[in-house]
């Protein structure tokens, strides 16, 4: 284990070399707080040379510790394909996080000094990324301790507008259950979007702390919301400092399970019952939400055209691999998966001519020293073509 994490580590390391190039160091001039303060801006790699994607922002507080640590995370989610590049502004807080985050212990309420930040991070830190910098719809917050407890009251928007919520070790009030109701989280189903909130326990903390945050997340658990996706952690530790690093990994594992190719998870509980229909449906639903939320527009994985590949080939005696074939063509035209597709659809109906016609085609765009081609070229002499 401890081979692993070191493993693991290193690579952040080298991706923190990678991108250090790439921080912007701005201060921004706070009509709200009446103050100048220190943004820390991370740019992707990629993002000079491209300049019509957008990304997802994320906001993290606390950047004097939480700024490298979620970049290097990202970074490596990044690189694995199991998260899309973000563009990620950290707020430097080391002298003013008493003031921006302790609320009032007799009441739960935010002090009017919270309030101000509040305002500053949704008005003044968010208008600036999104003016300046091609970021997605798809916004993030990211805290730990009070500040984690600060972004929860973002969750009292009327009109929702962050994405994920991630509170790491978070410090809640005696309150806390009252807020949370008072929010209406309802809302959140009449929003055509996807939203996350992440929060951890850790046998780090108190006794206390466990339990108030333990009554808190069988609350949340009991919330049935199509839309808005809880994720309640629990990490074994003795240290609230090693609960931070591996919170965030955690977190970003949930909030962006949906861009990540199909898991055998996803594949058993959402996808191996469908009607072949339904499968090729939710295989381009998964990739238009891709788009929507995270600007990326990836097309379709190879690895999630096989994923339900067997669902279209097996059932209703593969009379969707005609539609099949055509989307895949659609979107990749160089590739010969399509026409194989076709082939298979035509074959199956003994129509050989058409199979041959598009097993020759999909042949006819392989590389010859394709370790495949042999075995695709056996659907041509199958059907006594040459």
């Amino acid at each position: 284990m401890m081979i692993k994490k070191s493993i693991t580590l290193i690579f952040i390391l080298f991706c923190f070399l990678g991108y250090s190039q790439k921080i912007i160091d701005k201060n921004i001039e706070s009509d709200i707080l009446e103050t100048t303060r220190n943004l820390k801006i991370y740019l992707p790699q990629g993002y000079e040379k491209d300049s019509v994607k957008n990304y997802p922002l994320a906001v993290v507080f606390d950047a004097e510790y939480l700024f490298d640590a979620y970049v290097g995370n990202s970074v490596l989610f990044a690189a694995k394909d199991k998260a899309p590049k973000q563009i990620i502004v950290g707020v430097s807080m080391g002298k003013t996080r008493k003031k921006d985050t302790y609320f009032d212990i007799n009441t739960g309420n935010l002090t009017a000094e919270n309030n101000a930040f509040y305002q500053f991070i949704r008005d003044e830190v968010i208008f600036y990324m999104e003016s300046n910098y091609r970021t997605s719809p798809f916004i993030s917050l990211v805290g730990e301790g009070t500040s984690a407890n600060l972004i929860t009251h973002y969750l009292r928007e009327d009109k929702p507008f962050i994405n994920t919520y991630i509170c790491i070790n978070p410090t809640f009030s005696d309150f806390v259950g009252q807020q949370f109701q008072s929010y209406n989280l309802q809302k959140f189903l009449k929003e055509d979007n996807t939203f996350y909130l992440y929060t951890n326990n850790s046998t780090s903390f108190s006794s206390k702390k466990q339990t108030q945050i333990g009554e808190l997340q069988r609350g949340l658990a009991s919330l049935e919301l199509k839309n808005f996706n809880v994720v309640n952690d629990t990490i074994t530790t003795a240290s609230s400092i090693s609960a931070i690093s591996e919170a965030i990994p955690r977190a970003l594992t949930k909030v962006f399970e949906i861009y990540s190719s199909i898991s055998k998870e996803e594949f058993d509980k959402n996808i191996k019952d469908l009607s072949p229909i339904d499968a090729i449906a939710y295989l381009e639903n998964k990739y238009l939400e891709i788009e929507f939320l995270f600007g990326s527009d990836l097309g379709i994985r190879e690895r999630d055209i096989y994923a339900v590949e067997k669902i279209v080939i097996e059932k209703e005696n593969g009379d969707q691999l005609r539609e099949f074939g055509k989307m895949i063509l659609k979107l990749f035209p160089t590739s010969p998966l399509g026409d194989y597709y076709l082939g298979r659809y035509y074959e199956s109906g003994k129509q050989t001519k058409k199979a041959l016609k598009y097993y020759k085609i999909g042949y006819g765009k392989m590389d010859p020293s394709d370790p495949n081609s042999d075995k695709f070229y056996e659907n041509i002499l199958r059907l006594g073509g040459q």
